[in-house]
């Protein structure tokens, strides 16, 4: 059994969460810098076996496309070309930001560390993998 890993895609750095193989418990991985994101997944997949991959999809309350959901699009566009027999799933990534950043509150994390986007951003991707985990 592989694992899942949940991208929160963003446009300047995105975060990355992962499943233990045996799929229970959901990790932070890493935040990296979007721009060589696919090679991070080029060399993870190569070395790692991973079952399936989620990706967050920004939406507003009503449903409608936010400014980033047209370069998460362009990323799956991308992401099904490099990886085509590797299942993808979109999730809805609304509020996972804030999730995350009231998390870190309640973790105790000092002020200095929660102004740390990267951790938002792993986080972030790590509610998103957990709710997905909750309902499959």
């Amino acid at each position: 059994m592989g694992r899942i890993m949940a991208i929160d895609y963003g446009g300047k750095r995105t975060g990355l969460a992962v499943t233990d193989p045996l799929q229970i418990i959901a990790s932070a991985l890493t935040t990296i810098e979007t721009h060589k994101l696919l090679q991070f997944l080029k060399e993870y997949f190569a070395k790692e076996p991973v079952d399936a991959v989620i990706i967050g999809m920004p939406l507003n309350w009503d449903d409608t496309a936010t400014h980033a959901t047209p370069l998460v699009k362009g990323f799956i566009k991308t992401f099904k070309k490099n990886f085509p027999l590797m299942p993808l799933t979109e999730v809805d990534e609304r509020y996972t930001s804030k999730m995350a950043s009231r998390a870190m509150v309640e973790m105790g994390m000092k002020k200095k560390q929660r102004q740390d986007k990267g951790m938002v951003d792993q986080i972030a991707a790590t509610i998103m993998l957990q709710e997905y985990m909750g309902r499959v």
